[in-house]
């Protein structure tokens, strides 16, 4: 599929690591450094604009070795860009360790995955089909 973009900033389009790879590395364009605190928050633009056909989000999510290595996570996981969006593409970090982390222009600090969606008509009814599991949630299938 192809998906118009442009980009503003000095770095190159995302693209897949791997053949198998579902998402694309999204990299931050800074003027400066950004310092995060211990769970302080900031929005990191990115320099890309992207036009989605309809029936499409770009997932944003974080990327496991920043969140493994350095506790540096996207808040709002997975952030939604939707079809009709034209703004720039900013990604929220967190920053969940007990040290501060400074992000550098082009780092690489989320990722991007392109994918189809339903959109849902809600049908009101006055009972619901049963089901083994019932009304269980929150951990009531079990623990092993």
């Amino acid at each position: 599929m192809k998906i118009k973009i442009v980009n503003k900033s000095s770095h190159e389009l995302p693209h897949y690591e791997t053949g198998a790879s579902a998402g694309m590395d999204l990299r931050a364009n800074i003027l400066e450094s950004v310092t995060l605190q211990p769970l302080e928050r900031a929005i990191i633009k990115t320099g890309l604009n992207i036009e989605l056909p309809v029936g499409y989000e770009a997932q944003v999510r974080p990327r496991s070795g920043l969140a493994a290595k350095k506790g540096i996570t996207v808040l709002n996981a997975p952030g939604t860009i939707d079809a009709d969006y034209r703004g720039e593409v900013g990604v929220i970090l967190v920053n969940l360790s007990n040290e501060s982390f400074v992000i550098e222009n082009g780092e690489r600090i989320a990722q991007m995955v392109i994918a189809k969606h339903e959109r849902a008509e809600w049908e009101r009814v006055e009972v619901l089909s049963e089901t083994a599991r019932g009304e269980g949630g929150f951990g009531s299938t079990g623990v092993k």
